[in-house]
């Protein structure tokens, strides 16, 4: 078991924070998202769900005191995932959104890395302090 440091409850918690409201945007929103963006609103829909459940894994980790080490590395590896599908859609056309569209995938991915960065250094110096 891995205590859950006051950095890494923060970085869980605004990565739940973000990803959250982003599901909420993409559940409630899709349609006309679909409109402004030019990316289906079906994908964004299934986007939306995925982001729902990961949004209740990273709650309840934030909430534990100690977890294992291998949960907290799968929201890093998960978010790791999210920013390589992110630009993996675009760079191999599997969307073709306008560029308000392409800018919403790559400020929501550089977010993403932002968080599996911050979430990285936490359990970095969590092991570090234990050795």
């Amino acid at each position: 078991m891995q205590p859950i440091t006051p950095l890494m409850r923060k970085a869980l918690l605004a990565d739940a924070l973000l990803s959250g409201a982003t599901a909420i945007l993409l559940l409630v929103g899709a349609r006309p998202l679909e409109s402004l963006l030019a990316i289906p609103a079906g994908f964004l829909f299934r986007a939306g769900l995925v982001l729902a459940a990961f949004v209740a894994f990273v709650l309840v980790l934030s909430r534990c005191k100690a977890a294992p080490r291998i949960l907290l590395l799968d929201v890093v590896l998960i978010n790791a995932l999210w920013v390589l599908a992110s630009v993996a859609v675009l760079a191999a056309g599997v969307l073709t959104p306008n560029t308000l569209g392409t800018l919403f995938v790559l400020v929501q991915a550089f977010a993403v890395a932002v968080f599996a960065t911050v979430q990285t250094l936490a359990l970095r110096r969590t092991r570090l302090a234990a050795a």
